[in-house]
């Protein structure tokens, strides 16, 4: 009996891993499994090929592959990148793939029809390190390639790592330039490759632990000023308000979500406030090692949140050995408001605004107006009350004079020229005058400062469905709920869109995103009557016939005299099949709204099924 043969050859090892695949499995399951099968078979397998790799295992969504040179391993692992970064040119945001890669050079133990080794377990670690489409590799790696591809290395020190005994040496690999000397391609609207040689950190959404569970908006607001305080430092990768805030309420094992985000750092925390008094624990933490670097509690008084705020900003900063610069600093430290009561309410307006109400769009100007009271200098607040007003008039049919709510944008932009919101809320109200020409204007001003503006994306999105404008309308929509993830109304939009696209796969796709978050807004606020008519007008397209009937006797309990509301349930009907009694509600609903909202009608796809009616020809009559 002879002993089994061992192979121990000393290799290149490639890990390759896709971001956020169980995000985009979500999603949509046939797209997502189907687009991978694609980038194997059309980039990944043939840049192996080409440099002489052999896949050695496949793991769903990961690769293992060897290399009998660690410069052929590097010069495929730019090629999949960049390759990458070519095919997401010109895709939604939400169909993007990025792969991260680790590369190693060890040991690699071939036993039967198994194999093993700190080799393989060192690349996969180092993969796990590695922001969206970046790479990161060994100090073995470091060395052997050199100067002979032009990669630029940034040092990241030691690290350790789960499962494996000593520290690993860990460089991030920048590919910019490798090979073609070309400059990178920009992507897509919406997309970001996390730049390889910065320090990488998620600021999940602080906790809610207050004994009152409707200061939620608190604690959101904390966590977005301190994302955009570390935005503002150019010597890290920060991740964005509307990627983070998709892990909200979950709890799932840190090195899990860092590996989803593709992060080397996640920072987490708690707010608990208490009448004047406010408590705030905060942590920092290496993914890899899922190891605390730092953490810290604070126990103050309500008017030093904004002070504990740049305390914490500075401590990350400083942990992460990242050279503040003197502009930086004073961004940090400029706060948003000179009055913390002012602050408190201006976020508080700004969730009465997100249930979309005529009653809590009352109660978010009132919130917004208290803030002005505080601090006449609030630009935010400024624009807040224009989009209140631009809202009430066009969906609502309130009076409010156009004069009036325009000159509440100007107050806003005579404070602050470059406040993105303040540019949407002018497009708003501008679109709402009849004034579509200069409403244009102001929408791309605002995306133009800022591209992730939630606002500007959001009203943009609408002033093109009333113009008419589906392809350009859908961009902008999709933008808006990747921005912000709680956004229930615009994938209900863009079932609406893409059926006027005659893309009825994509509607069917975007319904049932729009049924799970409208789901999850009803558990938070099953007082929100909007996101279940809305949500009645998606299960009517999909055919749930009861559970739309259902959903909309819900909402028109809850706030029957809402003419949003009765809008919706004319959509309803129509989808449905009951024409009679959409139209019934239409001839009542018309004379109470604004301009826009009659535009919206003229261009609605969920009222296709009454155009042909007779009685449709005197709504049109009624809509000019």
């Amino acid at each position: 009996m002879c002993a089994e043969l061992v192979e121990r050859r000393l290799t290149a090892i490639l890990a390759a891993d896709v971001v956020g695949y169980s995000r985009l499995l979500e999603a949509n399951e046939e797209e997502t499994l189907k687009a991978l099968r694609q980038h194997r078979r059309e980039l990944f397998e043939p840049a192996v090929t080409t440099h002489d790799g052999r896949i050695i295992k496949v793991m769903g969504d990961g690769f293992l592959v060897e290399f009998g040179s660690v410069l052929s391993a590097a010069r495929c692992a730019v090629e999949i990148q960049r390759g990458m970064l070519e095919r997401n040119m010109g895709l939604p945001a939400d169909r993007h793939f990025a792969f991260r890669i680790g590369l190693n050079l060890g040991d690699i133990v071939f036993d039967a029809d198994d194999f093993h080794g700190d080799g393989i377990n060192v690349a996969v670690r180092l993969q796990a390190l590695a922001a969206p489409g970046g790479i990161a590799c060994s100090a073995a790696v470091r060395h052997e390639v050199g100067n002979k591809l032009g990669l630029d290395f940034a040092d990241q020190g030691e690290k350790t790592v789960k499962n494996i005994s000593r520290p690993v040496h860990v460089y991030f690999a920048d590919w910019g330039n490798v090979a073609s000397g070309a400059e990178v391609p920009s992507v897509a609207s919406g997309h970001t490759r996390a730049p390889v040689n910065k320090p990488s950190v998620a600021i999940l959404p602080f906790a809610n632990i207050s004994d009152d569970a409707a200061q939620e908006f608190f604690s959101d607001g904390i966590t977005e000023d301190i994302i955009t305080d570390l935005s503002n430092v150019s010597g890290l990768f920060v991740l964005s308000r509307h990627t983070v805030f998709t892990w909200k309420g979950r709890s799932e094992n840190l090195q899990r979500i860092a590996r989803e985000l593709g992060v080397a750092y996640i920072v987490e925390g708690s707010v608990r406030k208490a009448g004047n008094h406010v408590r705030i624990n905060a942590e920092l933490i290496d993914a890899a090692s899922d190891g605390h670097v730092w953490a810290a509690r604070y126990d103050r008084d309500l008017t030093d949140i904004f002070e504990v705020q740049d305390e914490i900003t500075k401590a990350i900063v400083e942990q992460l050995k990242v050279k503040l610069l003197p502009e930086e600093r004073e961004a940090i430290e400029q706060a948003p408001t000179e009055s913390v009561e002012a602050y408190t309410h201006f976020l508080r307006g700004r969730e009465y605004y997100h249930i979309a109400s005529r009653s809590n769009h009352l109660m978010a100007r009132q919130s917004f107006a208290r803030a002005i009271e505080l601090d006449p200098d609030y630009a935010r607040a400024y624009a807040g009350i224009a989009v209140c007003d631009s809202r009430l008039r066009s969906q609502f049919g309130m009076r409010i004079p156009v004069e009036d709510i325009l000159a509440n944008t100007a107050k806003a932009l005579a404070i602050d020229p470059n406040l993105a919101e303040a540019h949407a809320a002018k497009g708003f109200a501008l679109a709402v005058a009849g004034n579509r020409a200069e409403a244009v204007s102001s929408f791309e001003r605002a995306l133009s400062l800022d591209p992730d503006c939630h606002e500007a994306n959001r009203y943009y999105a609408e002033f093109c469905v009333t113009d008419g404008h589906f392809e350009q309308a859908a961009t902008y929509f999709v933008r808006a709920s990747e921005i912000k993830p709680a956004d229930y109304g615009a994938p209900t939009m863009l079932v609406n869109v893409f059926r006027s696209l005659g893309q009825l796969d994509r509607a069917e796709s975007y319904a049932r995103i729009a049924i799970k978050k409208a789901e999850d807004e009803l558990r938070r606020h099953p007082e929100n009557a909007n996101v279940a008519c809305l949500g009645a007008t998606v299960l009517a397209f999909l055919g749930i016939r009861d559970r739309a009937l259902e959903w909309l006797a819900r909402s028109l309990a809850t706030d029957p005299s809402d003419i949003n509301i009765q809008y919706n349930a004319a959509c309803t009907y129509a989808l449905l099949g009951e024409i009679d009694q959409a139209i019934d509600v239409l001839e009542a609903w018309m004379p109470q709204v604004g301009a826009e909202m009659r535009l919206w009608f003229k261009n609605d796809s969920d009222l296709d099924s009454i155009r042909d009616h007779p009685r449709y020809s005197g709504l049109l009559e009624r809509s000019e």
